[in-house]
């Protein structure tokens, strides 16, 4: 496998790997070794089956239940369907987000498998570079923002965007910290997002407001932390969840887009510490 960059801090393809067959444990620590390294990975021109893709993911951990497959006869529920047509009312992901931030232990990583692409062309996802956007923040930001928790609440986007019944008890609501620190590379990041942040804990509401939309345009606006991967028939796409956000745009209507997406839980909390950071 080669690996060959999208920008100088942020994205790879990965050239020369075929998903559907084994991989030995030399090209998994390769693949693993890029994954910290750039944080998304573009596999072109693959030819998996949904089992071939499960595989894949299962080997960086427990597969992920969506919320919005909970109580839901669901044919495979580790399987999420994006799929955006001329009649959608919504597109998947139009909007900066991390991706379930609402459970208490979100999504490592995820894979989105795009078999059809808009014939129009379009339909590209832009990802941002988390650990560079904490790093752009002045000093005294950066001290400002230290020891703050979020709330992270599932039905800002699955009710209040998508206009999903909520299962029993809710869709999800968890606090996780503002600044957290990757479990494996050590790095800090910021870990707010438009999808599923709706509050900091500890401000009055509109202290909390006016930080958040701080922060969020922080990103929104700042194309230097952007990566864009332009999808083609047959593309997979893993990405770092826990140092990355992503958006994908809706701008080929009214075309179609239709992918798969297997995501792999966290074997732990975001936290503002970690075993990383401690060694």
């Amino acid at each position: 496998m080669d690996i060959k960059p999208i920008t100088p801090h942020l994205g790879a393809e990965v050239l020369g790997a075929d998903l559907s067959r084994p991989m030995d444990a030399a090209q998994f620590a390769l693949l693993h070794q890029a994954f910290l390294d750039w944080s998304v990975l573009v596999f072109r021109d693959q030819s998996v089956t949904q089992q071939q893709h499960k595989v894949f993911a299962s080997k960086f951990g427990e597969l992920h239940i969506h919320p919005m497959h909970k109580e839901r006869a669901i044919e495979d529920p580790h399987i999420l369907t994006v799929k955006t047509t001329a009649h959608s009312a919504y597109t998947a992901g139009d909007g900066w987000h991390t991706d379930v931030t609402c459970d208490e232990y979100p999504p490592m990583g995820s894979m989105l498998y795009v078999t059809k692409t808009p014939d129009g062309g379009g339909g590209d996802t832009l990802f941002a570079n988390m650990y560079l956007a904490y790093d752009l923040l002045s000093d005294t930001l950066k001290q400002m923002i230290s020891g703050l928790v979020a709330v992270h609440d599932g039905a800002l986007p699955y009710v209040g965007a998508y206009k999903s019944a909520p299962p029993t008890g809710g869709y999800p609501r968890n606090e996780h910290p503002v600044v957290v620190t990757h479990p494996e590379t050590g790095r800090k990041l910021l870990y707010v997002n438009s999808g599923f942040t709706s509050r900091i804990k500890g401000l009055h509401p509109q202290e909390s407001r006016a930080l958040l939309d701080l922060l969020f345009r922080h990103i929104n606006s700042t194309p230097k932390l952007t990566a864009r991967v332009q999808w083609q028939p047959g593309t997979l796409v893993f990405w770092d969840n826990r140092c990355t956000q992503h958006h994908a745009v809706w701008d080929y209507y009214p075309h179609t887009r239709y992918g798969e997406r297997v995501s792999i839980v966290s074997a732990e909390r975001p936290s503002a510490d970690s075993v990383a950071a401690l060694h």
